[in-house]
């Protein structure tokens, strides 16, 4: 091969090969500050879905970039640490085990709906955003379903003060701590909750298993968080 094919196949190479750069994120242990909140009187299970509890994102982006985001174990951890500073008993129960042979009041599934991120050359500023869209299922003791809450979250974080890596991880953790406070200022009245405790004792208390805002359509609860660069994220 003469100098100069061997010159623009070496240059192909770093073509392709930059096509495929990018990054691999991955959480750790994310938490949120102790909630000061009074625990509902409930008995509450929930179960974590595989890609929940072990949620990874690959993207590829503008065709140049690869970045990867593992939440790892990062979901499950955040939220046993919510609920259990929201009810008086929580625990959580592996995918075999059969919510209605347990003696609780709520049985709760959270899912993922989607998961976003923007990177600087997105955007087009020293910022990296994520969005995350969690789904909240909630049963009854008997294994009726009395709400389905979407809620969207937000974070972000300047790469100016993290760096890249770092920035993206940072943005990441924010917008689940924004989704736990939504969780804890929102989630009884989105969904009725505290109703089931008398509910399980006197179902006729419960007369309309559906909370009095309508959790069953795609009106999606949402706010903001950005970074603080004195937190600690946790990660």
């Amino acid at each position: 091969m003469s100098t100069k094919l061997r010159a623009c196949a070496t240059a192909a190479l770093a073509v392709t090969l930059g096509a495929c750069s990018g990054s691999q994120v991955k959480l750790l242990d994310p938490t949120i500050p102790e909630p000061l909140i009074d625990k509902l009187p409930l008995s509450v299970a929930a179960r974590y879905p595989e890609n929940f509890a072990h949620f990874v994102h690959e993207e590829v982006v503008i065709g140049k970039e690869k970045w990867s985001i593992d939440l790892g174990r990062a979901n499950e951890l955040l939220f046993t640490q919510l609920f259990g500073a929201m009810f008086t008993d929580y625990q959580v129960i592996q995918q075999d085990t059969n919510p209605r042979d347990l003696a609780i009041d709520a049985f709760i599934e959270p899912t993922i709906d989607a998961f976003e991120f923007s990177v600087p050359s997105q955007s087009q500023t020293e910022e990296f955003a994520v969005w995350i869209r969690y789904r909240i299922k909630i049963f009854d003791g008997q294994g009726n379903e009395i709400a389905n809450w979407p809620i969207s979250a937000y974070g972000k974080s300047l790469t100016t003060t993290f760096g890249s890596d770092e920035a993206l991880r940072r943005a990441a953790v924010l917008a689940m701590r924004d989704a736990a406070a939504l969780v804890i200022l929102q989630m009884d009245k989105a969904t009725g909750i505290s109703k089931l405790s008398a509910a399980t004792r006197d179902p006729a208390m419960l007369a309309d298993p559906q909370p009095a805002e309508d959790v069953t359509g795609e009106k999606v609860m949402q706010t903001t968080a950005t970074e603080d660069p004195a937190d600690d994220s946790g990660t």
